[in-house]
C-alpha cells in the first residue's frame, strides 16, 4: 500500500488532469466576506452538440476537453451504441461546438428521443427506461476488492493536481485497476466525466471486469446503472448514497463503497468481496491541505 511520500502522478496515469490547460478556467474578480477584492479561477462551461450519424442527439454542457470520448461514452451509456457497432469516424468541430459519431450501419432513435439539453446540473433525466431494462442482462464478476487498494487510490487521487483542487465546482471520475489510477476525467457534471471514461474504454477496447470506478459525486441510481452497464464491478466515492442506488447495486452485484475519507469508508453493497488487508489505524487522516475543495459538491 503506497500512501505517504511524493507521488509521480504523470507516470502513474494513462490520462491525468491538466488544470493548466488553456480554456478550462478563467480568472474572475469578486469580493470576499470582508469586502476585500479577490480573484479566483472559475471553471468554464460550453455547449457540445452530439450527433449520431445525421441525427442530432443531445446538447451537453461541458468543460470542452475530450469531446470525442464524451460523445462516444454518452451514446454507449444511453444504449445507442452497442459493442458490435463499427465506428467509422468521429468528427469534432470546435467552432461549431459539435461532434459527429459515424457508424457503419444506419441508426434511428426518432421514436425514442426528443432533442434534449443536458445541463451542468446533475439530475438531468437522461437515463431512458431501456437502460433499466438492460440491467436484466448484466452479470458482474465477483471481483475481490482489497482495502489497501482503496486507501492507496484515495490518497493518490486526492493529491493529484486537478481542476477539482484548483477551482472546485467540478466532478472527477477515475478508472482504476487495483491500487493504480489509470484515467482521470473531470467535468461540470459527474455523468459527463463517467461518459468520458466509457468512451475511452470503448475506443481502447478495455476489459472492465477487473476495474474500479471512483467518483467524487453521489452514488445515485444513475451512477450505479451506468457503472453496471459498463461492466465495472466496483464503484467508490467520497460522497454518499441514495437508497435506490444501493438497492440497484445489490440487485446487480455491484460492490458499492461510499464516504471514502482518510481511513473511513462505508460499504453498502458487496461487502462479502472486501478483503480487509490494511489496518485502518495505520492509515493517516486526510490533511487539510489534501482535502479537495469540491468535496461537498
Amino acid at each position: 500500500m503506497q500512501l505517504p511520500g511524493k507521488l509521480d502522478h504523470q507516470s502513474r496515469y494513462i490520462i491525468a488532469p491538466d488544470p493548466g490547460r488553456a480554456g478550462l478556467t478563467r480568472r474572475v474578480t469578486g469580493t470576499d466576506q470582508t469586502g476585500a477584492e479577490v480573484e479566483i479561477p472559475v471553471v468554464e462551461e460550453r455547449p457540445l452538440t452530439i450527433y449520431l450519424n445525421s441525427q442530432e442527439i443531445v446538447t451537453a454542457m461541458t468543460i470542452g476537453d475530450y469531446p470525442e470520448y464524451l460523445a462516444v461514452g454518452f451514446l454507449r451509456n444511453q444504449g445507442m451504441l452497442g459493442y458490435a457497432e463499427t465506428i467509422t469516424g468521429i468528427d469534432f468541430d470546435e467552432e461549431l461546438e459539435t461532434v459527429v459519431v459515424r457508424t457503419a450501419s444506419a441508426t434511428s432513435y426518432e421514436d425514442k428521443l426528443k432533442k434534449k439539453t443536458r445541463t451542468s446540473g446533475c439530475a438531468v433525466g437522461t437515463v431512458f427506461g431501456d437502460m433499466m431494462e438492460g440491467l436484466a442482462d448484466v452479470t458482474l464478476p465477483a471481483t475481490e476488492l482489497r482495502t489497501s487498494w482503496l486507501y492507496a487510490l484515495a490518497h493518490e487521487i486526492n493529491t493529484t493536481p486537478s481542476l477539482y483542487l484548483e477551482a472546485g465546482a467540478i466532478h472527477g471520475t477515475v478508472l482504476c485497476h487495483q491500487d493504480r489510477p489509470l484515467v482521470y476525467m473531470e467535468d461540470v457534471g459527474r455523468h459527463n466525466a463517467v461518459d468520458k471514461i466509457a468512451g475511452w474504454m470503448f475506443l481502447e477496447n478495455v476489459d472492465p471486469a477487473d476495474k474500479i470506478l471512483y467518483t467524487t459525486g453521489r452514488l445515485t441510481s444513475e451512477m450505479v446503472i451506468k457503472t453496471a452497464l459498463m461492466g465495472i464491478p466496483v464503484l467508490a466515492s467520497r460522497s454518499g448514497f441514495t437508497a435506490w442506488g444501493v438497492e440497484i447495486a445489490r440487485e446487480v452485484g455491484l460492490t458499492c463503497i461510499g464516504r471514502m475519507r482518510g481511513k473511513r469508508f462505508t460499504c453498502l453493497s458487496g461487502a462479502e468481496r472486501l478483503l480487509r488487508d490494511a489496518d485502518p489505524d495505520a492509515v493517516p487522516e486526510e490533511s487539510a491541505k489534501s482535502r479537495r475543495k469540491g468535496a461537498s459538491a
